[in-house]
């Protein structure tokens, strides 16, 4: 029996999974696509550090690596430097043949397409045109706009792109809080005029699961009635902190690509968390990816943007596999002891840590026994013997804090003296 048949067996033996009984009413998707935002949306957080072209070369080649299929490379009209970095993203993905499709954010305004036009004539790659235009009553408001000028934008921009020579994905903005006979008169000249991609866009993380079900299926319908081969895109936001959810609601009801950003990071609170996004497509099964790289893609995302990963980041932070409660540490200490990664790795955690590279990590604190402490001394190679494991536990149990290694070590000098 091999070794992915074996593990799928045990599985069905250890682990009663009640959300396979619940999923009896959720349509699995086929094929899933991934757009990552974390160069473009994801850098229009308050609060990040705009990353210099390296680190950007560097995080492009990690989304590579996690299998992302596509990637915003940039917003071109911003300035002279941002279509620089754009050219030379694209010139990596061609020269260094990675399998990843780009795209560019655009406005419905001449003045931001004829910038993804050059970027794409002087890479020489094909650049996708991401072009946004508010579709909500809210927003039509505020503008003076009526649906006649979205309908006649709309065609205008798609019809220019088209004529660069660029494909095109036409996004509405704020599509969740959009009327229905707007989008469908916006969606439908769009694709007449040459879009192959609509994309519904939660801008303010409006969207609950049903609601984002509803959406897609309606968007469905226009494209089934246009009788062109279009795609659709979920674009969400986490102003509810509903945004994985719903990506993953999105696929389910029929859109065949989601976006999201590494940590979470864009406007306002921000995106679709990229990392938590692909765990749970992994853990669905709904995308077969390798996740070993998805901790070292979130530290450069990181250190790029000046963004600090909170210890109980899901899956990422420093906390995610880690206990200092006795209980837990003598279930996981018992699992390790038999050998059975497969095994330590799900008695006290829905995330397998050896999906990301990672591993079980049994701290020392206030709230220990002796498990964590044995667990502790066994994995570093010291001596578990009764008086040394009684003098960490009755430190740990007077301190405020877990202890750090260097307090611990401390301990041990001072107990072989």
């Amino acid at each position: 029996m091999v070794q992915g048949d074996e593990n799928s067996t045990r599985e069905r033996e250890l682990l009663y999974d009640w959300n396979k009984i619940g999923e009896g009413g959720i349509a699995a998707p086929g094929t899933v696509e991934i757009d990552d935002e974390t160069l473009r949306d994801g850098l229009q957080s308050p609060s990040v550090r705009q990353p210099n072209l390296e680190e950007k070369l560097d995080i492009l080649h990690r989304m590579a690596g996690l299998g992302i299929h596509a990637a915003d490379l940039g917003y071109p009209s911003a300035d002279p430097v941002v279509l620089d970095h754009v050219v030379a993203l694209a010139e990596e993905i061609a020269n260094e043949r990675l399998d990843i499709e780009p795209n560019c954010a655009g406005r419905t305004h001449a003045s931001d397409i004829l910038p993804i036009a050059e970027a794409q004539q002087r890479s020489g790659v094909a650049i996708e045109a991401a072009l946004f235009l508010g579709s909500s009553p809210i927003r039509q408001f505020v503008e003076g706009w009526d649906a006649d000028f979205l309908v006649r934008t709309t065609v205008d921009a798609v019809t220019l792109a088209r004529k660069e020579g660029l494909e095109v994905m036409y996004v509405t903005e704020d599509t969740t809080r959009a009327r229905p006979d707007v989008l469908k008169r916006v969606y439908t000249a769009a694709i007449e005029a040459g879009a192959r991609r609509i994309c519904l866009s939660d801008t303010v993380g409006h969207a609950t699961p049903w609601g984002v079900r509803a959406l897609v299926m309606f968007a469905r319908e226009i494209v089934e009635e246009s009788g062109e081969d279009v795609k659709i895109d979920w674009h969400g936001h986490r102003d509810r902190n509903l945004s994985v959810v719903n990506s993953l609601a999105a696929l389910s009801a029929g859109a065949d690509r989601v976006h999201g950003c590494g940590l979470g990071i864009g406007e306002r609170v921000g995106n679709t968390p990229m990392e938590m996004l692909l765990v749970n497509l992994k853990l669905l099964g709904w995308l077969d990816t390798d996740l070993h790289g998805l901790p070292a893609y979130c530290e450069a995302i990181s250190k790029a943007t000046d963004t600090p990963i909170p210890n109980n980041s899901p899956a990422i932070g420093k906390d995610a596999f880690e206990t200092s409660t006795g209980v837990h540490a003598a279930a996981v200490l018992k699992a390790l002891r038999t050998g059975d990664t497969w095994l330590a790795n799900r008695i006290y955690s829905g995330v397998p840590a050896d999906e990301l590279g990672r591993e079980q990590e049994i701290t020392v604190g206030p709230m220990s026994g002796k498990a964590n402490a044995v667990a502790w001394l066994d994995k570093r190679g010291h001596p578990c013997d009764d008086p040394t494991v009684d003098k960490i536990l009755a430190v740990a149990k007077t301190s405020d804090h877990v202890l750090r290694e260097d307090e611990i070590l401390e301990l041990l000098s001072t107990a072989n003296t």
